[in-house]
């Protein structure tokens, strides 16, 4: 690509009237909203390297996104955009490139082989492509949903955004093929909460919980933990905002982090930093599961609201905390250190509300299972109106933050409020849910009283490649309820292998002296037992866990209790179609780089 050489004077100007002219758009857009303090108020790496850099902010008034993307080594063009996991195949683009000649910019999407197609919808609108000090910079809008079939449409939670280098001209946009470049893959939130943010207090002060020169190691997924403890007599304070400390240069490659509190009955931990799966961590690290902060690529601080607070230091509650960080290295880079970490904003001044985190879903149990080779299976867990009304206040609690969790297996998680067997609303949804990207996402304050709904699980427990389906939400003010959870009542699970002994002529163990998973593996998995499995979890009774934070129960039976029923189910999400702006042209866009979109 032929591309002139500006002098600094010449670029400096474009910049500035790059940025003018787009503050302008971006400000008309986003009328009766807060003004931003920055046009663009989030911002990622998407590449390991840094090569391009997204930027974004969100018209919640017209429903758009406006977004910049940095190219900072550009060479022949660059494709962007979104699909369901990542992949290459079946994405909704956008593409910058070049024939030689001319350049050119369009709405595109890529078939099942990777080949990519000219969208006849042009939802990508370029507002500008400029050159800056930085590199070339890209300046389009989308709307959250297009009613395109080839459009990928844009929710709250997680979004899979794919991009990929060209590397020489391309004579149309149909003889590129996805397979051929070098690509790569960032999750993310888009939408953000519109929520205002409180003030600090006046006596805030700062902690900060530090991975301490960890080195990163060489391989595409890490887990590192790091032990450390709050100082000797340190008091009941409350937590009332948390931000992420990124070590310079690692922004691409420090993907979430957590930090958990451990135990109250957890005295002492010995010193530990290093991968969290190493044989040398201290066994008393899987007591430490109290979320104190959790953060993710892309998301802000995050701020309790205005008269809440979480609650740590002093009597009954443990010194020791863990930090988790998830180090995502897709190209092995090797030699980098990280002291990244999380720092916590506290105040002594105790505030009218102490936060809650309870936990809701499925018990950790081998009883609830997934047969191999499903494409989609749903597993629901239930916090039942008969453990609520024994341990909510009558006025409920106001739910402000939700942690959606699960292992390898989760696809999607969905919690839904329910009162008299009707779903009222979705307290946290996500269609596109990865267990590598984790966060505590805020929520609008809301009341509830709480059925909860919570999908899919192999078979559930504590390690990785075991199954979890949980959602940890934030509410104040804080009760005695800790754990919700449900799972099917055990004895329907012996009657369901007699059933398979009875039909499929072999022989599964029903002896004690057999664990669940091992009669699991030995079962036949045809369609017959596949669909009884699934029905038996859709109509048996459920073991309720109704617990304080000691682990104990509170007074009932909780045991064979009836499959909560619901008759009247919330309507899945559709996408609304913008206003008719009139007929897209169905060709790329020609762009001069270096002067305004013509």
């Amino acid at each position: 690509m032929q591309v002139p050489s500006p002098s600094m004077r010449e670029v400096a100007s474009m910049y500035g009237t790059a940025v003018a002219v787009f503050l302008v758009i971006l400000v008309a857009a986003l009328q009766g909203s807060a003004p931003p303090k920055s046009p663009f108020p989030y911002r990622i790496p998407l590449d390991p390297k840094k090569s391009l850099e997204l930027s974004w902010n969100v018209s919640y008034t017209q429903e758009t996104i406006y977004f910049q993307l940095l190219v900072r080594e550009f060479k022949a063009g660059v494709l962007f955009g979104m699909s369901d996991r990542g992949e290459l195949e079946n994405a909704d683009l956008v593409v910058l490139w070049t024939d030689g000649v001319k350049d050119y910019f369009g709405d595109a999407w890529s078939d099942e082989r990777g080949q990519i197609h000219l969208d006849p919808q042009q939802d990508y609108q370029l507002l500008q492509a400029r050159r800056t000090p930085e590199g070339l910079c890209l300046l389009f809008k989308r709307p959250f949903g297009t009613c395109d079939p080839k459009d990928y449409f844009i929710e709250d939670g997680t979004v899979h955004l794919v991009y990929g280098f060209l590397e020489e001209p391309f004579r149309s946009l149909e003889a590129i093929n996805t397979s051929g470049l070098q690509t790569g893959l960032q999750r993310v939130q888009l939408l953000k909460p519109d929520i205002s943010v409180p003030a600090l207090p006046l006596d805030v002060r700062t902690m900060e919980i530090r991975a301490q020169d960890a080195l990163i190691p060489d391989k595409e997924t890490t887990y590192w933990c790091h032990v450390t403890e709050l100082p000797a007599g340190f008091s009941r304070h409350h937590i009332v905002m948390y931000e992420p400390i990124i070590t310079k240069g690692n922004e691409a490659l420090v993907h979430h982090m957590e930090v958990f509190q451990c135990a109250p009955q957890i005295e002492s931990v010995p010193p530990f930093s290093g991968p969290c799966d190493s044989k040398m961590k201290p066994d008393r690290l899987k007591y430490c599961r109290h979320v104190l902060a959790a953060w993710a690529l892309g998301a802000k601080a995050f701020y309790y609201p205005e008269e809440v607070g979480l609650a740590f230091g002093g009597p009954g509650s443990s010194r020791f905390l863990r930090l988790e960080v998830h180090y995502h290295n897709p190209e092995n880079i090797q030699g980098r250190n990280d002291s990244s970490g999380i720092r916590l904003y506290y105040t002594a001044t105790l505030r009218r509300y102490d936060a809650g985190i309870m936990e809701l879903g499925l018990v950790y149990t081998p009883v609830m299972a997934i047969p191999p080779r499903e494409t989609a299976f749903v597993l629901t867990g239930y916090c039942t109106d008969k453990c609520t009304n024994l341990t909510l206040p009558p006025s409920g609690i106001h739910i402000f933050a939700s942690q959606l969790h699960t292992h390898l297996t989760g696809r999607k998680v969905v919690t839904v409020l329910a009162r008299d067997g009707r779903e009222k609303e979705i307290v946290n949804r996500d269609d596109h849910y990865s267990p590598h990207f984790q966060l505590a996402r805020a929520v609008r304050t809301r009341a509830a009283r709480v059925l909860t709904r919570t999908l899919p699980l192999p078979q559930g427990g504590y390690g990785i490649n075991e199954e979890m389906c949980v959602n940890y939400v934030h509410y104040y003010p804080q009760t005695q309820l800790e754990l919700c959870k449900s799972t099917m009542e055990p004895g329907f699970l012996q009657m369901y292998f007699h059933t398979v002994n009875r039909f499929s002529g072999e022989e599964v163990c029903t002896c004690p002296q057999v664990s669940v998973p091992e009669r699991f593996a030995s079962v036949p998995w045809n369609s017959f037992n596949r669909d009884m499995l699934k029905a038996l979890y859709g109509f048996a009774p459920i073991s309720m866990h109704c617990n304080k934070s000691s682990a104990v129960s509170f007074e009932g039976e909780w045991n064979w209790q009836p499959l909560p029923k619901i008759i009247s189910k919330l309507e899945e999400p559709t996408p609304r179609c913008p206003a008719s702006r009139g007929q897209s042209p169905a060709n790329p866009t020609v762009v001069s780089i270096g002067g305004s979109k013509s």
